[in-house]
C-alpha cells in the first residue's frame, strides 16, 4: 500500500508543477499549501520526492515565512548532499542564501552564494541532474546550469546592495540580467529588472529607474509570474511621490496592496502600507497614517520584519508628538529606542561576521593565485631542466654514460620529492575543505515551522476597534449633550452634536471598511487560474481517496476506518480543472472520515465499523461522484446551512467553515452540482454532478 502510494503521489506532483509555466520559478497558493504540506509529509522516506516538495514549501514561504522558508531549503540542502545531486545542492545554496540575507545572516549568506558558485562555475554539475525538467523545459542540462547561476547573480547583488558594495551590486546585476537573456527566461529578467530599478531609484537615477520598471512590469505580464509585480508597482508609487504627484502615488500605492493580496506576498505589502502611512503623513492626514502604520504593525509581527517595525514606531512616535498625544509619544518612542538598539548591535555583529568572511575570501583568492603563480613558475622550471637534461644526454651519451645515469637518478628522486610535497598540499587542502563544509553544516539554522495564523477576525480587527472606540466616545458626548440642553446652553449642545454626527460619520466609515475586507476577502478566496485538461475521474478520486487516507493516518496514528471504490471502468474522461476537483474531492473524503472518526470515538464498544465509500457512474450527460459514509450525520437545519462559507460543524481550531463553501463554487465553476443526503445518526452522502460536455 505504501509503495503504491509513493507512486501515485510522484505522478502527481508533476501535474500540478507542469500546471506553472516556469518550473524553475515556483509560484504556489494558499489553497494549494494544505495539500503540499500532506504530500511532504507523506514523501518521507523517499529521499528525492522530499527534497522536491521542501523546494515547494520553501517558495511558497519565501516571502510569507522566512524562517520557515529557510527550514524547507536546509531540508533540500542536506538531501542532495546526501544524494550527491550538485545542481540541487547549489538551487538550495541559492535560494537559502537569498533567505539568509533578508534575515540578515550576510556572514552565512555569503558563504552560501561562494559554495553555489563553486558548483554553477563547474560545468561537472550539467550531468546526471535529476528531474532535469525542474530547471529547464527544454530539458537542456546546460540551460539548466545557467538559470541556476543567475539566479545566484540577482539574489548575491541583493546581499551587495543591502551591505552598500555599489560596485558588486551593479556587476552581479548586470551578470545576471546578460545570463538570463542569453537563456530567455522571462520570469528571472522580470526580477533582474526590477532589482535593477531599486538600485538607480535608490541613487537617484528617476529615469533609468522607469526604463528597468517598464522592461520588469512587462516581462512580469509575459512570464505570468506575478509574485513581485506588487513590488513594481510599489516603486512606480515612490517615484510619483518622488515628484510630489502625491494622487499617483496613492493610485500606483494602493494597486500594489492588492497585487500583493492577490499574491500572497506580505513583505512587499508591509512596504507598501510604510509607504502608504508615509504619503499620508507628507499630505497632512494623520488618521490615515495612523489606520495605515497600525495595519503594518499587525502584519510585521508575523513575517519578522523588524527593519519597517523599526520605522513604523518612530513614525507613530512622531505622529502622536505632532497631535500632542505626549503620553502615546512617549510610549512608542520607548519601544522604538529599544528595538532599534537591539537591532543596530545585531546589525553591526552581523555586518561584521560578513566583512570577515569577504576579507577571508579574499585572502584565499590571493593565495590561489600565488599558488597558481608557483605552480606556472614550476612548470617553468621543470621544462627548462628537461631541456637542459636532454641535451646533456644527447651530449655526452657515449663518454658519461654512467654519470648520466646518476644525474637521472637524482632527477627521479627530485620528482618522487615534489610529487610527495604536491600529495601532501592536496591532502591538507582536502582536509581545510573537509573542515570548512562541517563547520557551514554546524553554522546552518533550522527554523521551526511557523503556524499560519489567517482569518477575518485578525484583518477586521482595526476597523471594529474604530467602530467600538467612536461609539463609545459618542455614548460619552451624548450624556453630556443632555447636560449641557438641561442647562439650555444651546451653542454647547450643537458643539456636542456636530461631534457626535462626525464620529457617526467614523464609525459609518470603518463599518464600510470591515464589509469591504470581508467581502475582498471571499472574492480572493474564490480565485483560480487553472486550465481545463481531458481528466480521468477514476484515477484522480482514487489518487485523492488514498491522499487523504495517508494523510489523516499520518497526523493520527490512533485513526483506522475501511474505504471501498465504486468506480465505473467505461467512465471516459471529461475535461475538468484536475486541481480544482482534486480539492472537491479530497475535502469531501476529509469530512466523511472525519464523521467516521467522530463516531467511532462515541461507540467504542458497539461493534461499529467506519467505512467510506467512494463511486463513480455516468447518467446520460453527466458524470456523477458519490462519497458516501456511516458516520455522525448531521440535523436537517445542519443541512441548509453546510455550503454556506464560514458555517462548520467541527470545534473550534478544527475547522474553518471554507472547505464546502469553495467545493460549492467550484462545481458551480463547472457547470456541474452538489448536493447531499443525511441520515441524522447514521451517515452523510455528498453528490457531485459534472456535465461530460463542458469546456
Amino acid at each position: 500500500m505504501k509503495q503504491k502510494f509513493v507512486t501515485l503521489l510522484f505522478l502527481l506532483i508533476p501535474l500540478i508543477v507542469n500546471a506553472q509555466k516556469d518550473p524553475f520559478i515556483e509560484s504556489w497558493n494558499k489553497d494549494q499549501l494544505d495539500s503540499l504540506k500532506a504530500e511532504w509529509i507523506n514523501s518521507i522516506g523517499n529521499d528525492t520526492i522530499h527534497m522536491r516538495i521542501s523546494r515547494s514549501l520553501g517558495w511558497y514561504y519565501q516571502e510569507v515565512d522566512r524562517d520557515s522558508s529557510f527550514y524547507f531549503y536546509s531540508i533540500q540542502l542536506n538531501l542532495a548532499r546526501k544524494l550527491k545531486l550538485k545542481l540541487w545542492e547549489a538551487d538550495a545554496l541559492d535560494l537559502g542564501g537569498y533567505v539568509l540575507t533578508q534575515l540578515k545572516n550576510y556572514s552565512l549568506s555569503l558563504q552560501y552564494f561562494i559554495r553555489a558558485f563553486d558548483i554553477l562555475e563547474n560545468r561537472e554539475c550539467e550531468k546526471d541532474i535529476w528531474f532535469l525538467s525542474q530547471f529547464s523545459k527544454e530539458n537542456d542540462p546546460q540551460k539548466a546550469r545557467l538559470t541556476c547561476l543567475a539566479s545566484t547573480f540577482n539574489d548575491i547583488s541583493d546581499l551587495y546592495f543591502i551591505t552598500g558594495n555599489v560596485e558588486k551590486t551593479l556587476y552581479y546585476l548586470k551578470s545576471g540580467f546578460k545570463t538570463a537573456q542569453d537563456i530567455n527566461n522571462v520570469p528571472l529578467i522580470s526580477i533582474n529588472t526590477l532589482l535593477l530599478s531599486r538600485f538607480y531609484l535608490y541613487h537617484n537615477q528617476i529615469d533609468s529607474a522607469l526604463k528597468y520598471l517598464k522592461i520588469s512590469m512587462n516581462h512580469i505580464q509575459i512570464s505570468g509570474y506575478r509574485t513581485y509585480e506588487g513590488d513594481v508597482l510599489k516603486r512606480l508609487g515612490e517615484i510619483f511621490v518622488q515628484k510630489k504627484d502625491y494622487k499617483s502615488a496613492k493610485y500606483y500605492f494602493h494597486e500594489s496592496i492588492s497585487a500583493n493580496l492577490a499574491q500572497h506576498n506580505e513583505v512587499s505589502n508591509a512596504a507598501t502600507l510604510y509607504d502608504l502611512a508615509n504619503l499620508y503623513s507628507i499630505v497632512g492626514n494623520p488618521d490615515s497614517a495612523f489606520y495605515y502604520l497600525h495595519q503594518l504593525l499587525q502584519l510585521t509581527r508575523n513575517i519578522n520584519e523588524n527593519t519597517l517595525l523599526i520605522k513604523a514606531y518612530a513614525d507613530l512616535y512622531t505622529l502622536h508628538k505632532n497631535t500632542g498625544n505626549r503620553d502615546s509619544a512617549y510610549f512608542y518612542l520607548q519601544i522604538y529606542s529599544t528595538l532599534n538598539d537591539s537591532m543596530n548591535r545585531a546589525e553591526k555583529e552581523s555586518l561584521n561576521a560578513y566583512q570577515n568572511v569577504a576579507f577571508k575570501q579574499q585572502i584565499e583568492k590571493d593565495a590561489e593565485e600565488k599558488r597558481r603563480l608557483k605552480k606556472e613558475n614550476s612548470t617553468r622550471t621543470y621544462f627548462l631542466l628537461a631541456g637542459i637534461l636532454v641535451c646533456l644526454i644527447i651530449t655526452f651519451l657515449i663518454f658519461r654514460n654512467n654519470v648520466i645515469r646518476k644525474n637521472a637518478n637524482q632527477i627521479l628522486e627530485f620528482q618522487k620529492s615534489e610529487i610527495e610535497k604536491q600529495k601532501k598540499n592536496i591532502e591538507e587542502t582536502l582536509n581545510n575543505l573537509k573542515s570548512t563544509q562541517s563547520q557551514l553544516i554546524q553554522a546552518e539554522k533550522m527554523a521551526s515551522l511557523g503556524e499560519l495564523t489567517a482569518g477575518i477576525a485578525h484583518e477586521i480587527q482595526n476597523p471594529l476597534n474604530f467602530v467600538n472606540n467612536f461609539a463609545e466616545v459618542n455614548v460619552e458626548l451624548i450624556e453630556e449633550l443632555e447636560t449641557e440642553a438641561n442647562k439650555g446652553n444651546l451653542e454647547e449642545v450643537k458643539l456636542l452634536a456636530k461631534d457626535i454626527k462626525e464620529n457617526e460619520t467614523k464609525i459609518n466609515h470603518h463599518g464600510k471598511r470591515a464589509d469591504a475586507i470581508v467581502k475582498n476577502m471571499l472574492q480572493h478566496s474564490r480565485k483560480t487560474s487553472g486550465q481545463k485538461e481531458l481528466t480521468d475521474l477514476n484515477g484522480l478520486c482514487d489518487e485523492y481517496l488514498r491522499l487523504s487516507y495517508h494523510g489523516l493516518r499520518a497526523k493520527d496514528k490512533s485513526f483506522n476506518a475501511e474505504f471501498e471504490t465504486k468506480f465505473d471502468a467505461a467512465l471516459a474522461p471529461i475535461n475538468v480543472v484536475p486541481q480544482d476537483v482534486g480539492r472537491v474531492i479530497l475535502n469531501l473524503i476529509n469530512n466523511a472520515f472525519y464523521a467516521v472518526n467522530e463516531r467511532q470515538k462515541k461507540e467504542q464498544n458497539s461493534g461499529y465499523k467506519p467505512l467510506v465509500t467512494l463511486t463513480t457512474s455516468q447518467q446520460g450527460d453527466q458524470v456523477v461522484i458519490q462519497v458516501t459514509d456511516n458516520g455522525t450525520g448531521m440535523p436537517e437545519q445542519v443541512k441548509e446551512k453546510i455550503f454556506q462559507p464560514f458555517f462548520t460543524t467541527k470545534p473550534t481550531g478544527e475547522g474553518t467553515g471554507l472547505g464546502l463553501s469553495l467545493s460549492y463554487d467550484i462545481v458551480k465553476a463547472h457547470g456541474g452540482e452538489i448536493k447531499v443526503e443525511v441520515t441524522e445518526g447514521e451517515g452523510t452522502e455528498f453528490v457531485i454532478l459534472l456535465p461530460i460536455t463542458n469546456s
